[in-house]
């Protein structure tokens, strides 16, 4: 028999997705599991979201999407959505596809911008499949390394001293999965002045905008004049709208990537389905009431977990700025993040994601979401207080 390919000796399984299969296999057993591993919402997707989509089932939405790209009228409704929210103007025909879920969406921008060999800057902590995802389209992925003690900042001089003659794209995420961090207007002009210096394309991860705190709006790379030619977005329904199953995404760019970045759709994906199309539209063009409610909440629960990490001696819990995890690090600990992760797992029956899987090696950080009712998590951070003595 065949063995698999070097390539796929190299790809692993999800660490968050395997720590979220964990966490649902204990339930299963009968144990008192609370699982914040898994980056889901864990709201309902709003009801007017669910009628569009059984209106279109209805009506026979049911073939393959026309164009492929995606439907006019959502072409249309993220090209409004990204000028209203974002200060961004594409062609809606010509400069966005949808895609089924933002990993396709950010494998096909990577596919259009990367030649074999090919290096993606980029900063840790990062969401868990940028490397992976970089590997499989032939790049290769090198870590800027950030810092809790400098709340994840991007220095220009730590970006500079990670370029080589084969870089090509710069991945940035903001707000950020893992930490919550978002760019400061210091950070943006970095990000550009590299860009500018270096001929990087940049990605902009956009996944988590709407859930921004304090009063602060998430900033699009693409509506810096400057570098605004170079930048690819990825974008989705899953974290602002409670869609994740609904598995839509969408990359929005220059005309002639996005073009290269179609014919790899077109031979791939095909399309998102339709009916999700049609449930999106009326997403992006209907009520956002339920948008703020959901991102109120997170906020609410964001302080109760900041408040209660930094109050468990040894712990410590930067704030988050957007996105719904908590990113804690254990001060003072013979222990790395996965053998700090096990414990909690073992003891409290609490499962989150140790810090390694994104990027963090020299401290012993675990991320936990806090997309998850109040309940559940004054639960979790209580058994977590009570066995912390252990994590030493």
């Amino acid at each position: 028999m065949p063995n698999p390919t070097q390539l796929a000796n190299r790809i692993a399984k999800s660490p968050t997705i395997a720590m979220n299969d964990k966490a649902k296999q204990l339930a299963a057993e009968g144990h008192s599991v609370i699982g914040l591993a898994g980056g889901e919402p864990d709201f309902d997707t709003p009801s007017h979201i669910v009628d569009a989509a059984i209106k279109a089932i209805r009506d026979g939405e049911t073939r393959y999407a026309a164009p492929s790209k995606g439907i006019r009228p959502l072409l249309e409704a993220i090209a409004v959505k990204m000028e209203r929210d974002n200060n961004v103007r594409v062609d809606p025909m010509s400069d966005i596809i949808v895609t089924p879920g933002g990993k396709l969406a950010l494998f096909l921008a990577l596919k259009a911008m990367l030649d074999p060999g090919d290096e993606v800057l980029i900063p840790a902590p990062y969401w868990v499949s940028y490397p992976s995802i970089a590997t499989m389209v032939g790049g290769v992925p090198v870590t800027v390394e950030t810092g809790s003690d400098d709340n994840y900042r991007l220095r220009l001089e730590h970006l500079r001293e990670r370029v080589t003659p084969r870089s090509k794209v710069l991945i940035i995420n903001s707000p950020c999965n893992p930490t919550g961090h978002m760019l400061s207007s210091e950070e943006i002009e970095a990000v550009a002045t590299l860009a500018l210096e270096e001929d990087l394309y940049i990605i902009s991860d956009e996944i988590y905008e709407k859930l921004n705190f304090d009063g602060r709006p998430a900033v699009s790379l693409a509506s810096i004049p400057d570098i605004a030619d170079r930048v690819i977005i990825i974008n989705g329904m899953s974290k602002a709208y409670a869609m994740t199953g609904w598995r839509l995404g969408w990359l929005a760019g220059p005309t002639d990537l996005i073009g290269v970045a179609g014919k790899f759709n077109s031979q791939t994906a095909t399309s998102a389905a339709t009916f999700t199309q049609h449930a999106a539209v009326a997403a992006l063009n209907g009520p956002q009431e339920c948008v703020e409610m959901m991102r109120q909440s997170y906020e609410e629960r964001r302080d109760f977990m900041v408040s209660s990490f930094n109050s468990i001696p040894n712990m410590s819990c930067p704030d988050i700025e957007g996105a719904f995890y908590a990113f804690p690090k254990v001060e003072e600990t013979s222990k790395s993040s996965e053998e700090v992760a096990n414990v909690i797992l073992d003891e409290a029956v609490v499962v989150g994601v140790p810090g390694n899987a994104f990027g963090v090696s020299k401290d012993a950080h675990i991320r936990f979401s806090f997309a998850e009712d109040m309940n559940k998590l004054s639960e979790a951070v209580d058994r977590i207080r009570a066995m912390a003595h252990m994590l030493a």
